[in-house]
Parts: C-alpha cells; sequence; structure tokens
C-alpha cells in the first residue's frame, strides 16, 4: 500500500483513536466475544448452546453478547418453549452479517498458516459447491449471504 502524497509524512498526521480496524479490535476484543460470531454464523442462538459449544463460561458469554448486542451486531429476541419461562435468542443483525468477509478471511489465513495444510472446515457455495475465497479488490462484486454458505468437513479430515 502507499499513501496519497498528502498522507506521506507519517508523523504529521495521525488519525488516533478514529482508527477503523483499532475500533474493530476493540470490539471484536476477546476470543470470547470472537467465538460468538462464529457461532451466530454457524447457526447457534441460544446462550446454552453458546457456553456449550465455545467452551467457556456463561459469564464470559454473557458478557460477549452484551457487547455485542450493545454494539449492533447481534439482536435479542424472545421465545418461549412450552411449560418454560421466557429466553432470548442471539441473532446477527445486517451489521453482524456484514463481518463474514473477515470471519472467513480470519479463517482462511488460519487454515494456510496454522493447519499444516489441513483445516478442519471447508466453506463452499450451497448451490454449487464451489469453495469460497476472500480476496481485496475493486470490483463490487455482491457477496453471498451466509444463508447460502454451506459449512463441509475439509475431505482430508473424514480419515481423522
Amino acid at each position: 500500500m502507499s499513501f496519497e502524497k498528502r498522507l506521506s509524512d507519517r508523523d504529521a498526521w495521525s488519525i488516533g483513536d478514529g482508527c477503523s480496524a483499532g475500533r474493530v479490535l476493540d470490539l471484536l476484543s476477546t476470543r470470547t466475544v470472537f467465538m460468538v460470531v462464529r457461532e451466530c454464523f454457524y447457526g447457534t442462538t441460544r446462550f446454552e448452546d453458546f457456553v456449550a459449544r465455545i467452551g467457556t463460561s456463561a459469564p464470559s458469554v454473557s458478557r460477549a453478547l452484551k457487547q455485542l448486542e450493545s454494539a449492533g451486531i447481534v439482536a435479542r429476541t424472545p421465545y418461549r418453549e412450552p411449560g418454560m419461562r421466557a429466553r432470548d435468542e442471539y441473532r446477527l443483525t445486517r451489521a453482524g452479517e456484514d463481518l463474514l468477509p473477515v470471519f472467513l478471511a480470519l479463517v482462511r489465513w488460519g487454515d494456510e498458516h496454522l493447519q499444516d495444510g489441513r483445516p478442519p472446515l471447508v466453506f463452499v457455495e450451497a448451490d454449487s459447491g464451489r469453495p469460497l475465497s476472500v480476496r481485496v479488490t475493486a470490483d463490487p462484486a455482491p457477496e453471498p449471504s451466509s444463508d447460502a454458505i454451506e459449512i463441509r468437513l475439509h475431505p482430508g479430515r473424514d480419515r481423522d
């Protein structure tokens, strides 16, 4: 990357707390927060399922959900099963769904650099079965929604 001429002197300017990357990292500041987002993409909606699938404490998941809700990433919806007390489900908002390329890029990077060539999962277009990729482009091609993605076990993992 390069800067336009008026920004080329890096010591002459600063965006300080206005850095969007810094703000995203503040929002997704803990492993639990990010894992809650992952679970939302994987279809998890209920509190007890987040706790079980992430493998962390209920207070930690509760804090993460509150943080994501206050940031507009997840929305809480009440539900009640017959004979049970009212509870809440958590679903991604539009802003949460917009994290899909961020999520997939991090997974892709981890697959490439941390999995010794054997990633656990593959993300594909549900209709075609074609593997998804994340790339930086000036092309305004539409991105698929998370509903249009199927998660499959990586072919090399079915022998584990």
